[in-house]
């Protein structure tokens, strides 16, 4: 059974960093690319960013290019994301999710192609 969990969301006031992490269990992390995305109250779900399996290359969505980084330890089989210069429009419930594929091919943005994800980490981020 895959089990995925994330962790490090919380409080934090505008312009400040947090560090989200992402354990997978039950599958061979190394296989899959990986995806973060976000949904505030009231929108859609969005992606936030993406990495493929191996670590080596990612992508990231438009309102975060340039704060955020995503990063892949395969050998200790954790998800990260460094969140940097965080602005109170940032503030969501944030997931992280399996794509069933080794995506080198570039990011993919269509959650429905995600097929594992976490129960999501608040981020709240004050003005």
């Amino acid at each position: 059974q895959v089990q995925v969990v994330e962790s490090g969301g919380g409080l934090v006031q505008s312009g400040g960093s947090l560090r989200l992490s992402c354990t997978a269990s039950g599958l061979v992390f190394v296989r899959y690319a990986m995806g973060w995305f976000r949904q505030a109250p009231g929108k859609e779900r969005e992606g936030v960013a993406y990495i493929d399996f191996a670590g080596g290359n990612a992508a990231y969505g438009d309102s975060v290019a340039g704060r955020f980084t995503i990063s892949k330890d395969n050998a200790e089989e954790k998800l990260y994301l460094q969140m940097n210069s965080l602005k109170p429009e940032d503030t969501a419930i944030y997931y992280c999710a399996i794509y069933p594929e080794p995506g080198a091919g570039g990011a993919n943005w269509q959650t429905y192609h995600y097929n594992y994800w976490g129960q999501g980490t608040q981020v709240t981020v004050s003005s």
